[in-house]
């Protein structure tokens, strides 16, 4: 019965893993969404390729018994999912470190050299002894970052989740041997899968936390900027920047344009709006614009919610509707309709 169930759940999470793979290498890995970080997406990318294969050499075992668990392509694609994911976090969470390929990285490669060494257990044994590695350098990074938390509760509850499944995975691969076969394929599928289950939550209440994180970590490693800058006059300059000039509404606004624009340099600007505003850049902008979309579907009730968006420096309905909601926790529809008070 309990192989039964689990692997019922396995093979309904392998297919959301699948097709939540497609959708977030398509939606979240574009070139523009990572500026000269190429190295990053590129990881991204290969982790995201790799759950993927996993995932189908599951459904080939667990549906069809083709023993696709058991070849070499697997194993291999085990040992890349940790070195992957590391890549993949380290400019993102720890910006100190010098961007791009460097010769010491190359140590991440050195289990795919021992693989041929080993029989099959004992290798996947070991690749989940290392992916626990880089989760205890993962929660250590994190815990760097914990006087930044307060403004992501919800999320860094949710990916605390993800941390919890690939810990617990990584358990049940140590002692393999001493569960069944299929029952720990099938508990392995289903991790994978509740894995992407969480990242897509988290990504849908708020589509810009890498950034954001990006953001918190610069101010948290950097030393302070801001010893010659007078804040309040910094912060009443920005204030005016996005009130009275509506800056916001630039569609192209950047934080060194705006910073040029202050006065200040880059760094100056994004350690000012972390320390002293409580969110990074990105969060600021997209507060900025959602305020003044909200005074202008109230305002102007006969401008198309798409008009309303474009006029505030959203560049496409969709990121509007992904701010929106995110502040806000509906759509500007539903915003507009609540505020003023016509029936739903």
């Amino acid at each position: 019965m309990l192989l039964s169930t689990a692997n019922t759940l396995a093979l309904l999470l392998i297919g959301y893993s699948l097709f939540s793979a497609l959708t977030l290498a398509l939606t979240r890995f574009r070139r523009e969404d990572y500026p000269g970080q190429p190295l990053s997406r590129l990881a991204g990318l290969s982790l995201l390729l790799a759950l993927g294969a996993l995932q189908l050499a599951h459904l080939a075992w667990l549906r069809f018994d083709l023993p696709w668990v058991d070849t070499a392509a697997y194993r291999l694609t085990l040992y890349l999912v940790a070195p992957a994911f590391f890549l993949f976090g380290r400019p993102i969470l720890d910006p100190q470190l010098p961007a791009g390929l460097r010769p010491g990285l190359l140590w991440h490669a050195l289990p795919l050299a021992l693989l041929p060494l080993l029989p099959a257990t004992p290798s996947r044994s070991l690749a989940f002894l290392i992916g626990a590695g880089y989760l205890a350098w993962l929660a250590r990074t994190l815990y760097r970052l914990r006087h930044a938390r307060s403004g992501y509760r919800r999320e860094i509850l949710l990916l605390g989740g993800v941390f919890v499944i690939a810990l617990a995975a990584s358990l049940f691969g140590l002692i393999q041997p001493a569960l069944p076969d299929k029952l720990y394929f099938s508990l392995y599928a289903a991790a994978i899968g509740l894995a992407f289950v969480l990242v897509q939550l988290t990504l849908d209440l708020r589509p810009q936390l890498p950034a954001e994180v990006r953001e918190t970590a610069q101010s948290a490693y950097a030393t302070s900027t801001l010893g010659n800058v007078d804040c309040e006059h910094a912060l009443a300059a920005l204030a005016q920047s996005m009130g009275r000039d509506r800056l916001y509404a630039d569609p192209g606004l950047s934080l060194p344009t705006l910073a040029e624009r202050l006065g200040l340099s880059p760094h100056q600007l994004s350690e000012l709006i972390n320390t002293r505003l409580g969110k990074g850049f990105s969060r600021y902008l997209r507060e900025q614009r959602v305020d003044a979309a909200k005074a202008m579907l109230l305002a102007e009730p006969s401008a198309s919610v798409l008009s309303v968006g474009l006029s505030v420096g959203f560049g496409t309905q969709s990121n509007f509707y992904a701010a929106f909601r995110e502040i806000e926790g509906m759509t500007p529809g539903q915003y507009r309709k609540q505020a003023s008070g016509a029936p739903e």
